[in-house]
């Protein structure tokens, strides 16, 4: 795997959200990268250090997630991770992106395409939640396990010893080879989770709004989607099947290519962030 060094320092912008946290890298239009749940930000830094020399590449990190700072209470469904993008947007004075997802990011960027066709220049999704698979089979006990009061024990045990988070029993099978992640990524993602009960609640809050309701409901609007997209896909991810892409693919119109990594498994951006650079390079440059 990459290093874990930062492309970019953390800045903050204040929206009717929040304050949102993201880092920043590079001058042109702007690639908007979206992370999914447990991550944050850090999940893009191989884009932002290897992309900027065509992009202003933005990695935010959601509500309730990373450094971002919510009032309590408030609401922070995907839907309403979708709305804070907008207003991320505007509040930076972005009136058009190319925008990128992974995992639960990638089903937020599709509510967001669909709602705001216009913003989008382009689209590209990797592995993540689509249709009624939200959220996927392989995740629901994870789910529960929080559900029942289990969150702050099992963030807290990742975090003092991280071969439980590459275990099996953890965030292992999200990664192709889960020995390579660094106690210092896993501190990147999980320490602002734990960082006041506040931040555990909202996130506890975050992964009970899962509801495949959210992206049904624009379900009709994603047929409508023409802004060129492109699909790139692990084919071993034990969340979310090859046949999603496929589904994706069909659905919206403005699909160019859609690709398979073999062997690749949910967070390949920084896995094999490579070999997903090259396709994001070469779908920009091919609409530019």
């Amino acid at each position: 795997m990459h290093s874990d060094r930062v492309a970019a320092p953390k800045r903050s912008i204040a929206t009717p959200s929040g304050r949102i946290s993201y880092a920043e890298a590079g001058v042109g239009p702007v690639a908007l990268f979206v992370h999914g749940v447990l991550l944050n930000g850090h999940l893009w830094r191989h884009q932002l250090a290897e992309l900027s020399d065509l992009r202003r590449c933005i990695a935010l990190d959601l509500l309730a997630h990373g450094d971002t700072e919510i009032t309590p209470g408030q609401d922070v469904s995907v839907t309403a991770c979708a709305t804070m993008v907008g207003e991320f947007l505007d509040a930076l004075g972005i009136d058009q992106v190319d925008l990128i997802g992974n995992d639960s990011g990638g089903g937020i960027a599709q509510i967001f395409a669909a709602l705001n066709p216009a913003r989008v220049r382009s689209l590209t999704l990797t592995d993540c939640d689509a249709h009624d698979n939200w959220p996927p089979e392989a995740f629901k006990p994870f789910l529960a396990m929080a559900a029942a009061g289990g969150l702050p024990g099992a963030l807290g045990g990742m975090l003092a010893d991280k071969h439980v988070y590459r275990s099996a029993g953890g965030l292992g099978p999200a990664y192709q080879h889960p020995d390579e992640v660094s106690d210092e990524a896993i501190e990147t993602y999980l320490r602002p989770l734990v960082r006041t009960a506040q931040r555990t609640d909202d996130f506890q809050r975050f992964l009970a709004a899962f509801d495949s309701k959210h992206t049904l409901a624009v379900a009709t609007a994603l047929r409508r989607l023409t802004a060129p997209t492109l699909i790139v896909w692990g084919t071993d991810d034990v969340y979310f099947d090859v046949k999603w892409s496929r589904w994706l693919a069909e659905a919206i119109p403005g699909t160019r290519r859609r690709v398979e990594l073999d062997g690749a498994r949910l967070f390949f951006p920084e896995e094999r962030a490579a070999e997903f650079n090259r396709e994001l390079r070469a779908h920009w440059l091919a609409k530019a």
